[in-house]
């Protein structure tokens, strides 16, 4: 199903439930594209406002200026390009965002990655591993697992992570950022960085350009700068503060930090690519299911044309038709009764305009030995 309308150039769209995979993209102009399985679509529209859900996967092209919630999603989920307020309330599987505004989620029970928010994050749950970058405002985490964070601009942090935390701070002067990781926090701050940094951790390593480095400290407080900007790291296991650039491509040397460099580039490619091949598939079981239907319709006429021409016994030699030249007709033979497939062709042949009521009463009489 390809299907399009249109609400307006700033539709609210509330996606109810979509049992497999969502794709959702934002284009420029004012129709809103439904992409998936016909026979698994509910769509309903009230002015600006579309509601729709699918059992089975689905794909939407909006607005970009969009009103977009989101209910539940069974499986993955790609988002880009939709600048409206987003709201995703549960995601079953992995969740890619790219180039949005502000968004709020409640869960999501796998991995997540975001790159690129003109406004406020606010996650409540990651079950999963969250890579996040580029978000222009105040961004609050909750992770399972691993978190990378950079390049957030505009606005505090709050993270709280079951396990290892990989932070690139430049930060803004009165930013306050509070991380707490059950296992090891490693920060790369730029080296003309304004912060006070606050630590907490089983072991502490401070590498920065004119600071002496403690051994089995397990709280300390560096002031880089002015110190303008607040910074808080309390973690399970260890801590390293550092300015060179490039300290996350071994950071597995310091900490549990090996595989943290996601690379989700391509998600949303491929979860769009994914949902196309099954939307394809659908429509082709759709057609099959069609043509076989067609078949039996036929199949199901031609048996009924037979038995009406079998009950005309018209002999080579019987042509007296004068009253009481013709024996008793014998007693109608026992037929077998109609099937539901022969019954369901009729029907369709019916409802397709294949045939009219009378000419379906008469097959249907025939078929089940009728007059």
């Amino acid at each position: 199903m390809n299907r399009t309308i249109s609400a307006g150039p700033n539709p609210r769209i509330v996606i109810d439930s979509v049992g497999g995979d969502l794709s959702v993209v934002g284009w420029e102009g004012e129709d809103i594209l439904i992409k998936g399985d016909e026979d698994e679509i509910r769509l309903n529209q009230s002015g600006d406002l579309v509601t729709v859900s699918s059992a089975d996967d689905l794909s939407l092209r909006i607005p970009r200026n969009a009103q977009l919630r989101v209910d539940h999603v069974g499986g993955d989920m790609s988002l880009r390009g939709v600048f409206g307020s987003i709201e995703l309330a549960n995601v079953g599987g992995d969740l890619s965002v790219r180039d949005v505004g502000t968004i709020a989620i409640d869960n999501i029970q796998s991995d997540f990655s975001l790159r690129g928010a003109r406004g406020n994050l606010a996650v409540k749950n990651v079950a999963g591993d969250a890579s996040v970058r580029d978000v222009e405002g105040h961004v609050s985490l909750s992770v399972g697992d691993d978190l990378v964070l950079r390049n957030v601009m505009n606005g505090n942090i709050s993270a709280n992570v079951g396990e290892d935390v990989m932070l690139y701070l430049a930060p803004d002067a009165g930013q306050a950022v509070s991380v707490t990781a059950g296992d090891d926090i490693l920060l790369v701050m730029a080296p003309q960085s304004n912060a006070t940094v606050s630590m907490s951790a089983d072991e502490i390593e401070i590498d920065w350009p004119g600071v002496e480095n403690v051994e089995d400290q397990t709280a300390y407080v560096l002031t880089v700068g002015n110190g303008s900007a607040s910074v808080s790291l309390n973690a399970g296991s260890d801590i390293r503060v550092t300015s060179e650039s490039g300290a996350g491509e071994s950071a597995d040397e310091h900490g549990n930090f090996a595989g943290m460099m996601f690379d989700w580039s391509s998600f949303g490619d491929q979860l769009n690519e994914r949902i196309s091949r099954r939307v394809e598939e659908a429509s082709r079981r759709a057609e099959e299911a069609s043509r076989r239907a067609a078949q039996q319709a036929e199949r199901a006429a031609r048996r009924a044309e037979a038995r009406v021409r079998g009950r005309a016994k018209v002999g080579r030699w019987n042509w007296n038709v004068e009253p009481g030249s013709f024996p008793p007709p014998p007693p109608p033979p026992q037929r077998d009764p109609v099937s539901e497939e022969e019954r369901v062709a009729i029907l369709k042949m019916l409802a397709e305009k294949k045939i009219t009521a009378d000419e379906a009463d008469a097959l249907l009489a025939a078929l089940e030995g009728g007059s």
